[in-house]
């Protein structure tokens, strides 16, 4: 997945949309929302993925080992079908990183939509459907 595959129309709105700030005097909160997160200060609401920040930042440093791997594979001279196993093992673990990460999306931001009516719940899946073909393209 390249930053050139970002949806340009609209990308930071959505994501704005999932992230606001609650009122004030906010309603009642539903008994199964996530409640205890800290807001962003970008967007001045929650990621879906705060509560797993630190394993995924844990995670992504292991990928970015097995890369670093590869360069060093390169360096010594390695047997191609070696490197390129590597090659597969890298691009797996980032694959299951952004799995695991639209789950989050999925559970957090649409579940947050689906509270704010139809049109919040369309605008959310046609977003996590434009993310899911961009995971599909890799």
């Amino acid at each position: 997945m390249t930053t050139t595959d970002a949806d340009t129309n609209g990308g930071t709105d959505a994501a704005a949309a999932c992230h606001t700030s609650q009122p004030e005097t906010a309603p009642q909160a539903d008994p199964n929302a996530v409640t205890d997160l800290a807001p962003s200060p970008a967007t001045g609401g929650v990621h879906g993925y705060a509560k797993q920040k630190d394993a995924h930042i844990k995670r992504l440093r292991r990928i970015e080992g097995q890369i670093r791997g590869l360069q060093r594979m390169l360096e010594e001279d390695v047997y191609c079908i070696d490197i390129l196993t590597q090659v597969s093992a890298s691009t797996k673990g980032l694959q299951s990183f952004g799995l695991q990460l639209l789950e989050e999306h999925l559970r957090h931001c649409v579940a947050d939509a689906a509270v704010k009516g139809p049109e919040a719940i369309d605008a959310k899946v046609q977003e996590a459907t434009k993310a899911i073909e961009r995971m599909l393209r890799t």
